[in-house]
């Protein structure tokens, strides 16, 4: 299929959905650019079964309250399943569910572009800093009144 064509095909899902559809996919969307959802996904699909502690020791740099967040957010959405053994003390193990892994699978292509334009990014990136150098950015309060 060729660029135009999926592009089309694209267009056509969008204007077959609902406002409702919309929203959810808007949603389950954010996941693939959440960092957090993605290395988690990303670490229950390579690793398997993890306990929550396992899961946060592979997302270097989570807070314990965005992991409980996101590990929330993805089982409700169906793309995690978690497995309260009810024994004290707690133990709680997550994993993929199919929905999940093809999520995953689906990123590697994105992943991999990403990897593979990196040198890329950082080019168009200094290029556009060292153009813009002299600009100062709009303060925060600035943006508020518009």
């Amino acid at each position: 299929m060729s660029s135009d064509e999926l592009l089309r095909h694209s267009q056509s899902i969008c204007d077959g959905m609902s406002a409702d559809d919309d929203g959810l996919r808007r949603e389950v969307l954010a996941h693939a650019g959440s960092r957090w959802s993605l290395g988690i996904i990303h670490a229950l699909g390579v690793y398997g079964t993890l306990r929550h502690a396992d899961v946060a020791r592979r997302m270097k740099g989570i807070t314990q309250r965005m992991l409980t967040r996101t590990l929330r957010q993805l089982e409700r959405d169906g793309l995690i399943y978690r497995h309260d053994f009810r024994e004290v003390p707690p133990r709680v193990e997550y994993s993929i569910t199919p929905l999940g892994k093809d999520l995953l699978v689906l990123m590697i292509p994105m992943w991999t572009w990403v990897v593979q334009h990196a040198e890329e990014f950082r080019q168009c990136r200094e290029i556009y800093d060292s153009n813009h150098a002299s600009v100062v950015p709009d303060s925060p309060r600035d943006n508020e009144s518009q």
